[in-house]
Formats: structure tokens, sequence, C-alpha cells
């Protein structure tokens, strides 16, 4: 008899402000092709923001077998967070894209001009701080794109070295375990093929497709 076809690895994918499940689906398309099985968490990134959110996804997570984490924007703080505050979930490793893990000057600058503050909803706080340094059991690996295009660039919140809305410097989270750089915008992390492929790898291998291995625009490395 044939052995039985190894289980496939579980991620839960994580969206960002102001997006819902769907918005990843183009990212979720490219994992399943890679061997992965994808499932979504939906949360109202506004009227909720990131405490509810942490504790639905951390209920979910309880309840399942284990699997990983891919967080875009936002949702990656959120994943984050929730395995902070409880590092026995049954997460392996966790990818945050584009995520403004120590907090994001887009938000900063929204937040003090009264008449776009509502933008943030009730998820100001966190994308204002971010995030402590990582010291989770989880591997944490961190994808940031550098192609400046967006509204952070349309209100000189950040400056060129940026993904548009959010800065290079907002991603490099002391204590992630690895750091890769693509050519993308924000929006266009969750549609890149190079992105998807480096979250594939280190959910498989807790490291990055180092530059040399892959195509022009990825690099991979430790923070």
């Amino acid at each position: 008899m044939a052995a039985p076809a190894p289980a496939r690895e579980r991620v839960l994918l994580v969206h960002g402000l102001w997006n819902s499940p769907w918005w990843l689906l183009p990212l979720a398309l490219r994992l399943r092709r890679l061997g992965f099985e994808v499932e979504g968490f939906g949360y109202p990134s506004i009227l909720g923001g990131p405490e509810p959110a942490i504790a639905a996804l951390a209920e979910r997570l309880r309840a399942g077998p284990p699997c990983n984490l891919a967080g875009h924007s936002l949702g990656g703080l959120i994943a984050v967070e929730v395995l902070r505050r409880y590092p026995e979930l049954p997460v392996r490793r966790v990818v945050c894209l584009g995520s403004p893990l120590c907090g994001s000057a887009t938000a900063r600058f929204l937040a003090t001009h009264r008449a776009l503050a509502w933008a943030l909803g009730r998820s100001a706080p966190l994308l204002l701080c971010g995030c402590q340094p990582w010291r989770g059991r989880a591997e944490l690996g961190v994808v940031a794109g550098d192609s400046p295009r967006g509204v952070g660039r349309l209100l000189s919140a950040v400056g060129p070295d940026s993904d548009g809305p959010g800065a290079l410097e907002e991603t490099r989270l002391p204590g992630a375990n690895a750091y890769c750089r693509i050519r993308a915008s924000h929006t266009g992390l969750v549609l890149s093929a190079k992105a998807a492929r480096q979250v594939a790898a280190f959910l498989r291998t807790g490291a990055f497709v180092p530059a040399s291995a892959g195509s022009a625009g990825d690099g991979g490395g430790r923070l």
C-alpha cells in the first residue's frame, strides 16, 4: 500500500485595517498552491478594535489543531500580540507582512488631525504604540515592502524607505527571528508571488530565501 500523503501545514491569515478576510484571497490562493491548508480570520478593525480581536483569535487557536499565523499590516500586530499574551497557544511560526510592529508614523499623523483620526477607529492605540520586543516561543518572521506608494507618502508621514503607508524601520521589531525585504508596496505584499514564496519558506523552515537564491528584490536574513 502507498504511504499516506503528509498532512498539509495549516496557516491562519489575519487581515489589516479596513479589510476583511477576502482581502487576503490572493495570498491564500498562492499558499494553497504551495501546499498549505489556509483559513482566514476576520474581525471588525474599526468598530471592534484589537482587544476583542485578540480574544477571539486566542479562542479560535485554542479550539483548533496546531497551526501557523500570517498577518498583513494591523493583522500582523494582532497576531504578535495574541502570542505575546498567550504563549501556550499551539502556533509554531508567525509571519508579518508590512506590519508597523514598532508603531506607525502614518497613524500618528492621522491621530493628530481631528478630521482624519476617525480612519483609525478603535485600532488606534495598537497602531500608534506597536508591539513590545519579541520574546515569544513562536518563531517570528517579517516581510517588508520597499516600493513607496500609498497614503503615507501622499501625507508625507514617511520617507522614501517605505512601502507607502509604512516605513521600513517600523517593521524591524527587536527579537524577530528573520527579516525579508521585497520589491512591493503595502497593498502589493498581498498580491506578490515573491511575498507568498517567502511566507511559505519561513513557515516551513524558519528562514527566508536568501537574495542569492531568489529573484531580484528578494532578501532574507536575521534582524
